[in-house]
C-alpha cells in the first residue's frame, strides 16, 4: 500500500516533465519543417542565371552603324538595330545588300518604313509604315522581325493599339526611366537612358556635357554594383558619335566598362522578350516544389535565394 502511494506520487511529479518534453519536441519539429509554400519567395534570373542584363539599341541604319557594329563585336556585345527600310540605299544610309551580314549576331528591328512621327496618324498609315518596314526587313535579313522602336519616340493610344495586331511584340520609346526595371507593358518600353544622357544635346555647352556624362556613368556604376535583378537598356544613334568631341572614344570607354562581366547577360531586345515570356509561362504546383517549363528556352530562377535551372520542355521537382 505504501509502495503504491509512492508510485502514484512519482507519476504525478513526472506528468509536468513529460508535458514539457512533448512541447519541446513539437517546437523543434515545427522549426525543422519546411516553410509554408505561401512564404517561399520565387524570383526570376536572367539567362544563364545572371542577375543583370544589358540591352544596347540604336536607330535609323546610317553608315555609322558599320563602325558601331565593329566596336560591339570587339567587346563581344550585342546590339538591336532599328532600321528604316525605305531609307536604305540612299545617301548616308546602309545598303540593303550589306544589312544581313553586317548585323549577323545582332537584332534587326522595325523603325517604320519612312521615319514619320506615328502619333496622330491614321490607322491605315500606321499599319503601312510598320508592316512595310517589317516585310522589307524580313526579306533583307531572312529572319522574322518582331520588335520596333517608335520613330522620334512618337506614339499614342491608337499607335499602340494598331501595332499590337501587326506581329510587333515590343516597342521602345525614347523616354528615359533612369532605372533598371523591366517594363510591364512591352509595347511601351521605356529605356534606362540615352547614350551619354543628354550630353551633346546643346552645342558648345561643356558644362551640360560634363553634368550629363556624370549622370550617365553614375547610372552605369549603379548598375554594375547592383545586388538585385537589374536591366540596363541604353539607346541612341551611331551617327551621334560622329559629332564634335571624342564621342567614339566615349562609346568605347562605356563598352569597356560593361563588357566581359560574369554577372551580365548580353542580349538583344527580342531575345529578352522571348525569355521573359518563357519565365511568365512557367507552371508551379501549389507547394511550389514542381515547376513545368513548356517553352523551348531554359529558364533560371531563385527559390528562397537558391538558384535553379528549368530546362526547356521539362519539369523540375525540388
Amino acid at each position: 500500500m505504501i509502495l503504491l502511494k509512492i508510485q502514484k506520487s512519482a507519476m504525478k511529479n513526472l506528468i509536468p516533465l513529460i508535458s514539457f518534453l512533448f512541447f519541446i519536441n513539437v517546437t523543434i519539429a515545427q522549426s525543422n519543417s519546411e516553410k509554408p509554400s505561401s512564404s517561399v519567395r520565387i524570383e526570376m534570373l536572367f539567362p544563364e542565371g545572371k542577375s543583370k542584363a544589358l540591352i544596347l539599341s540604336f536607330d535609323d541604319g546610317t553608315l555609322a552603324d558599320r563602325k558601331l557594329v565593329k566596336l560591339l563585336n570587339v567587346y563581344k556585345l550585342k546590339g538591336t538595330f532599328h532600321l528604316n527600310s525605305n531609307k536604305l540605299n540612299t545617301k548616308g544610309y546602309l545598303n540593303k545588300e550589306e544589312v544581313k551580314n553586317l548585323f549577323n549576331g545582332h537584332e534587326v528591328s522595325v523603325h517604320s518604313a519612312n521615319h514619320p512621327g506615328l502619333s496622330g496618324m491614321s490607322k491605315i498609315d500606321i499599319t503601312y509604315e510598320v508592316v512595310e518596314d517589317r516585310k522589307a526587313l524580313e526579306k533583307i535579313t531572312g529572319n522574322t522581325v518582331r520588335g520596333m522602336a517608335y520613330p522620334f519616340g512618337s506614339y499614342d493610344n491608337l499607335v499602340v493599339e494598331t501595332i499590337n495586331g501587326l506581329g510587333i511584340e515590343y516597342a521602345r520609346t525614347v523616354s528615359d526611366s533612369y532605372n533598371f526595371s523591366i517594363p510591364s507593358n512591352f509595347l511601351i518600353w521605356h529605356p534606362s537612358i540615352h547614350q551619354f544622357g543628354k550630353a551633346y544635346f546643346k552645342a558648345n555647352d561643356s558644362e551640360n556635357d560634363k553634368k550629363e556624362l556624370n549622370t550617365f556613368y553614375s547610372l552605369v556604376a549603379n548598375f554594375l554594383k547592383s545586388d538585385t535583378l537589374a536591366l540596363l537598356d541604353v539607346w541612341g544613334h551611331s551617327w551621334e558619335n560622329d559629332g564634335e568631341g571624342n564621342r567614339w572614344v566615349e562609346m568605347e570607354n562605356f563598352f569597356k566598362q560593361v563588357s566581359n562581366r560574369n554577372d551580365i547577360n548580353y542580349t538583344t531586345q527580342i531575345a529578352l522578350i522571348d525569355y521573359l515570356n518563357a519565365y511568365k509561362g512557367l507552371k508551379f504546383s501549389v507547394e511550389k516544389n514542381t515547376i513545368e517549363n513548356h517553352s523551348a528556352i531554359d529558364v533560371f530562377i531563385k527559390i528562397d535565394n537558391k538558384p535553379y535551372k528549368i530546362l526547356a520542355d521539362s519539369t523540375l521537382r525540388i
